[in-house]
């Protein structure tokens, strides 16, 4: 669908380049602009996962893309990177705030090498305003938006969610963006200056309980909640309860037929009670009746009387899963003979998933290839390798000295 668009990404850490894998998944060409060391995803790895000494954090967030490696400190450097933008449909950025300008590549400098430009960035607070030169992290923003404190139980204290859900939602938010930008430019042929952060993709993710919690006048006082219960604004059941034998969620369902269903005269008592009120009265009762019961034993019930609920499934039941079989939610890929599981772009496209194009393994990789479409000869791109201010992967870097 993007096809024909190119975007060159100056980005690094989930945010920004979760937002660009987006996009290159949709078929624009990606390029990504890496330091002569490699991004910092290629240099960390949560839980040190690395696949033949790729980052389990590369991967997750890098597909699809080609890869430049380029010192921008370098003035040689700086025009490559000049001739990149001036081709390039967007340029997205998520360095702190003013330093892509120190570099030299202010708006200013940006407009002067394409008028139409889509320039877009992404930081950890905005980019002006009192905390606009803070460190932007996704536990960061967690807690300064208060999702940490509305997550966890009253007994446990504010819990962060167990996955970066705060970047990969602002990498969604910001490839938004520069989709609406490209319809914008294809409509008034005008470019657009797109800003993600950190703090609103937090905040964009508790619309309905902010909305609730002002409209409603509340106080923090009735975010205390049973620890059965997901959020401090739903009616009961909405939460987590225990089964002999694992857990299971709760949703939404009427009172009576979920007594029945579990054929409990503690709930059936209270079927008629205000379950927002006495939601905490409530929960502890639906435990108490669930606990009797195995998770298959729950799951005949629940389905037969039409309840909304759900297993809690574990990391390793997922890819045995066969709703997430069916939708190939997981691609399976052979990575220098190692076979792994990658997440697949969660939209489909006429009935597919977008397909796998590139895979960028080394820093570079595409160093070489993408000086010759900006109008590099052979030798000037071999100069700018020997001046270090581009890298090429070692297979390149290897024929280099095999020629010389």
């Amino acid at each position: 669908m993007l096809s024909g668009i190119k975007i060159v990404s100056f980005c690094h850490f989930l945010q920004g380049p979760a937002g660009a894998q987006y996009l290159a998944d949709m078929g624009a060409d990606v390029i990504k602009v890496e330091p002569v060391d490699g991004a910092h995803e290629r240099r960390w790895s949560g839980a040190d996962v690395y696949v033949e000494g790729i980052s389990g954090f590369y991967l997750c967030a890098n597909r699809n893309k080609r890869s430049i490696g380029i010192d921008l400190k370098s003035e040689a450097g700086k025009e490559v990177a000049r001739r990149l933008i001036a081709g390039a449909d967007v340029v997205m950025e998520n360095f702190r705030p003013g330093v892509f300008a120190k570099l030299g590549f202010d708006e200013a400098a940006l407009a002067a090498l394409n008028p139409n430009l889509i320039f877009a960035s992404a930081s950890g607070f905005g980019s002006t305003g009192p905390m606009a030169q803070k460190p932007g992290q996704d536990l960061l923003a967690q807690a300064r938006s208060g999702l940490m404190s509305v997550t966890g139980t009253p007994d446990g204290g504010p819990t962060p969610v167990g996955a970066a859900i705060v970047d990969q939602h602002g990498g969604a938010l910001l490839a938004m963006g520069i989709l609406g930008a490209l319809v914008r430019r294809l409509r008034d042929g005008k470019g657009t200056r797109v800003e993600a952060s950190l703090i609103n993709s937090a905040i964009d993710l508790q619309g309905e309980p902010l909305v609730n919690y002002f409209a409603g006048g509340m106080t923090r006082d009735v975010l205390k909640r049973q620890k059965n219960l997901a959020t401090w604004f739903h009616s009961a059941p909405y939460g987590v309860y225990p089964a002999s034998d694992g857990h299971v969620v709760v949703s939404l369902c009427d009172a009576g037929t979920l007594a029945e269903a579990l054929e409990s005269p503690e709930l059936d008592e209270v079927a008629g009670v205000d379950r927002y009120v006495e939601r905490d009265d409530y929960a502890r009762r639906l435990a108490g009746a669930t606990a009797r019961y195995r998770v298959a034993d729950l799951a005949e019930r629940f389905d037969r009387h039409g309840i909304w609920w759900a297993p809690i499934s574990y990391y390793d039941d997922l890819l045995a899963d066969p709703q997430l079989v069916h939708a190939q939610v997981f691609r399976k890929i052979t990575l220098r003979g190692r076979t792994i599981h990658l997440v697949n772009h969660p939209n489909r496209y006429d009935g597919e998933v977008p397909e796998l194009r590139v895979l960028a393994l080394e820093i570079g990789e595409h160093t070489r290839a993408i000086l010759g479409e900006l109008g590099y000869a052979e030798s000037e791109a071999q100069a700018l390798l020997s001046s270090g201010a581009v890298v090429a992967s070692r297979d390149d870097q290897a024929l280099e000295k095999k020629a010389s």
